[in-house]
Order: C-alpha cells, then structure tokens, then sequence
C-alpha cells in the first residue's frame, strides 16, 4: 500500500445532513468532510440544490486573495479546472463515484512524507473547507510547476430524505507532473469508520 492510499483511507470523515427539499427529483449533492492528504477536517452541512436551479458550480475571488469555489453538483470538471486557471490555479479535479477512490500514486505531494511535514505545509494550507458545500483556495500555496489536486467522491444515496453518506474531499499540493487518476474500489468503504457507514447516532 503507497503512502497516498494509507492516507486516504485513514483520514476520512463524514457528516450527515437532512434534504431541505423531501420530493425533489434528479441529484443531490451535499457538503462533506475533507481528506487533505494527512490532514481531516470536517465541515458542517446543509443540503445543495441542484438540477436546473442553478450551475454545476460557482467561483469568486475574495478580497484577500482567495479563490472561492461553491460547489452545487458533480460535474464539469474541466471547465472547473479552466476557470480557476484563468484565475492563477493550476489544479486537477476529479469527481468520483461512490465507493470508488484515486489509487495509487498521483505525484511528488508538497508535505507528504510525514505528519510532520504535511503539518504547515502548502497542501495542508492551500484549501480551506467551508460550511455549506464550498472551499476557499489560497494561490499563495500553488506555486509554478505546481498543481492543487482535488478529488471528491459523492454520496452514494442520491434519493432518501436522510442520506447515509455526504461527499468526501481530498486535496494536496503535487510538484510537477501529476498522474492520472486510476479509479478502484475504496476499500474502507464499509469499514466501521468509513464513509460508507452512517456515524453513531444517526
């Protein structure tokens, strides 16, 4: 198992959220917690509307700097990743069916040999997750040659009134040439801390 893979799978987080809307058709997509390389942080959330209502996504720059990006469905990825080029990212985005995971090694990540070196580094600061659905993205912590990798998996109940999963994320900093993404089964899945499983309570 690559250093990446073991990340992934331990650091995962998931929260659950009831839909505001009970009879909507067609996809749902709900804010998550985050897989940042070594580093998880949970985001408190409320339910996307998505459909014809509104664009797969949003991006606005802050007046500090940041990148904003509210994400309101899974797709168009590639017109994700040109407009925050535009905006001085260079980043590779990838959206991922339940149960499913990038495998394998994708790239030289800023901080990731250790705990302690991920603590500080670009990748651990180059995304923040904010509360319902969205991120801010600080270019201070891409640099030239560098590339914000971003895969986000979605929750595998697109129906039920209560579903059991939200979105996860997973975000680093790589240097140079990122690898593509080799989708495979995510095997923590159905663990008991998986993303597959609902948190105690719910």
């Amino acid at each position: 198992m690559s250093f990446e893979e073991q990340i992934l799978m331990e650091l995962k987080a998931e929260i659950t959220a009831r839909a505001e809307r009970r009879r909507r058709t067609g996809r749902r997509l709900f804010t998550g917690a985050a897989v940042a390389g070594l580093a998880a942080a949970a985001a408190i959330a409320v339910p996307l509307l998505t459909g014809s209502e509104r664009s797969a996504y949003a991006v606005t720059k802050n007046g500090d700097g940041t990148i904003n990006v509210k994400l309101n469905e899974f797709r168009d990825a590639d017109k994700l990743e040109q407009d925050l080029k535009r905006m001085g990212v260079t980043a590779d985005i990838t959206y991922l069916k339940p149960r499913k995971t990038c495998r394998g090694d994708r790239g030289e990540i800023v901080g990731g040999g250790s705990p302690e070196e991920w603590k500080g580094s670009a990748s651990e600061k180059a995304v923040r997750l904010l509360p319902g659905g969205g991120m801010d993205i600080d270019p201070r912590y891409v640099g030239d040659g560098q590339t914000l990798v971003m895969a986000f998996t979605e929750n595998e109940d697109q129906t039920s009134e209560k579903p059991r999963v939200l979105w996860q994320f997973a975000g680093y900093v790589v240097n140079g040439q990122v690898k593509p993404c080799v989708i495979a089964d995510d095997p923590t899945w159905d663990d008991v801390d998986g993303p597959g499983r609902p948190p105690a309570g719910s």
